[in-house]
């Protein structure tokens, strides 16, 4: 009848569903054709049923209702994911932050040589020269034991975190290409902290061979952490870059005096090394 088409045709233009724009939610998903089908392949095959023992019967999905998994949004994140996205963000903020002495006129300018000196003296390579410096002038069995366990943890240290900045390639809060000293000693990345790697495990070092009076002591314990924080004000690391380079030191060091070589695979050593040497020359 006319006018039941007249309220059909209002219906239907009042529907949400019929615009345009939701027209496709409406259509089933397109599949693509196969090789034998199209208009020369005699026309659409007909779906597999459950009960023939096809896909369907194994309880697959057809690839071509299978949205891409690209294409899906995750409105449902984990609780773990949040935590962790919060807690980089909280580390990159704060950083930015601390690193008052990054720039050459920022707040923190008076301060900024006194900083780069205290860095300096974490650096791998003063330490590294001072060893072998030391080793060469040393005339004592004990002496030399301990400078040769402590240039292998040097080394041990250096080998360490550079492949582990080289795996995981975090740069760092203010991104501030590497100088000439940082690509010498491999340190060309933010993750872990080098120095404070090395600081820690200097000073358990040296504290664990050395016999020295408290306020010396003290004073090893502040400059290892100070190593750390100057890396921090002068914007080259994250807080989290230090605290895993503080617990890596710690680690190098334990595994330094497990493995700690006696006095006669020290002078073995030294002497292949000196062998080396008077080759070369």
């Amino acid at each position: 009848m006319p006018g039941s088409q007249a309220r059909s045709r209002a219906r239907d233009r009042n529907n949400v569903l019929n615009r345009p724009e939701f027209m496709s939610l409406n259509q089933p998903p397109r599949r693509e054709q196969g090789p034998g089908e199209g208009r020369g392949g005699g026309g659409p095959k007909r779906a597999t049923d459950s009960s023939e023992g096809g896909p369907a019967a194994d309880g697959g999905v057809k690839d071509g209702s299978r949205w891409p998994e690209q294409d899906c949004m995750q409105l449902n994140p984990s609780f773990r994911g949040i935590a962790i996205n919060s807690l980089l963000a909280i580390d990159i903020s704060l950083s930015k932050r601390l690193g008052v002495c990054a720039r050459p006129h920022g707040p923190g300018a008076p301060l900024r040589s006194m900083v780069t000196l205290l860095a300096l003296s974490g650096h791998a390579l003063p330490w590294l020269f001072g060893t072998l410096i030391c080793l060469w002038r040393s005339n004592t069995l004990a002496g030399q034991e301990v400078l040769v366990n402590l240039l292998l943890a040097l080394i041990l240290d250096l080998m360490t975190v550079a492949g582990m900045q080289k795996l995981v390639k975090r740069r760092g809060p203010w991104d501030f290409p590497p100088g000439l000293l940082d690509y010498i000693a491999m340190d060309t990345y933010s993750f872990p902290a080098a120095h404070a790697s090395r600081a820690v495990m200097v000073s358990k070092f040296l504290l664990n061979h050395l016999v020295l009076a408290v306020p010396l002591r003290i004073l090893l314990y502040l400059w290892a952490f100070l190593v750390g924080v100057s890396r921090v004000l002068l914007g080259k690391h994250h807080l989290s870059d230090v605290g895993c380079g503080f617990a890596l030191g710690f680690l190098h060091f334990t595994l330094v005096e497990s493995v700690w070589l006696d006095s006669a695979t020290c002078q073995t050593l030294i002497s292949i090394g000196t062998l080396r040497w008077i080759l070369l020359v």
